[in-house]
């Protein structure tokens, strides 16, 4: 047996104000999405906003169902609607945030789900170029500079391929 150590890299700083303008602007959207979630069950409202290569931020939140496996990620939400809307334009980054029950900003960074990150890294793949992820809480800022930070051992269209 041989142990194999696979780490991911993040940047971390201490709050919104040490991003630059653009990624700050970029949670700003995430922030105003995240206030029109519709999440009456779980009172977590969650936003997503993303930046593609021509300069657009497309944003999404999550959006909930009483048949709960049929509701939607903000990250999802935004996404999908990034790549309908403009089918040929890379994802460059995409800004994550989450309100508590009480309506304020989560303590520590909410990261994406599972299957948010496969659609992430789908997203990645597909136009062959990384997507910064900027998540944000009231302590701290985390940003990877790749979704493969988020999902190491990914499973891509590289795998269908062998």
């Amino acid at each position: 047996m041989k142990l194999v150590n696979i780490t991911s890299t993040f940047e971390e700083y201490d709050s919104l104000n040490e991003l630059n303008e653009q990624d700050r602007n970029l949670v700003q959207k995430a922030i105003e999405a995240a206030q029109n979630a519709y999440a009456p069950y779980s009172r977590f409202h969650v936003g997503a906003a993303v930046l593609l290569e021509n300069g657009v931020v497309i944003t999404g939140n999550n959006q909930e169902n009483a048949a709960y496996p049929s509701g939607l990620c903000a990250e999802r939400v935004a996404l999908f609607s990034a790549n309908a809307q403009y089918p040929d334009v890379p994802v460059l980054a995409i800004a994550v945030v989450a309100f508590n029950n009480q309506n304020q900003l989560t303590e520590q960074i909410t990261p994406p789900c599972g299957a948010c990150r496969q659609v992430m890294i789908e997203t990645e793949t597909r136009f062959n170029k990384p997507m910064k992820v900027i998540m944000t809480g009231k302590k701290n800022v985390l940003v990877a500079k790749s979704v493969h930070d988020l999902l190491p051992l990914s499973f891509t269209s590289k795998e269908l391929e062998k």
